[in-house]
């Protein structure tokens, strides 16, 4: 059975930074793409970043420029490094992981960003 932890949420001003972390663990031989989702109040959930397992990455418009995924594969974990916060990133944020023919969700961690 594959768990993901998700951990880094908080509030925080405009301006700010905030780093998430999510840590995979059970069994299984390897991870293929990792990435974060969001989901605002009464918005679809939309993807923010992600990762490859060859380290390539892709951004939503909305982040580039101030959000960084990145990925330590020797400890199954996968970082969202947010820079400049802004109010309308907002959003309870959603690890992602893609393992053999299956997706896993974290458990989701609010990221208030106030002005």
């Amino acid at each position: 059975q594959v768990q993901l932890v998700e951990s880094g949420g908080g509030l925080v001003l405009a301006g700010e930074s905030l780093r998430l972390s999510c840590a995979v663990s059970g069994m299984f031989f390897s991870i293929n793409g990792m990435g974060y989702y969001r989901q605002a109040p009464g918005k679809q959930r939309e993807l923010v970043a992600g990762i490859t397992g060859g380290g390539s990455t892709n951004y939503a418009d909305s982040v580039k420029g101030r959000f960084t995924i990145s990925r330590d594969n020797a400890k199954n974990t996968v970082f969202l490094q947010m820079n400049s916060l802004k109010p309308e990133d907002t959003a309870v944020y959603y690890c992602n992981v893609n393992i053999g023919r299956h997706d896993y969700w974290g458990q989701g961690t609010q990221v208030t960003v106030s002005s």
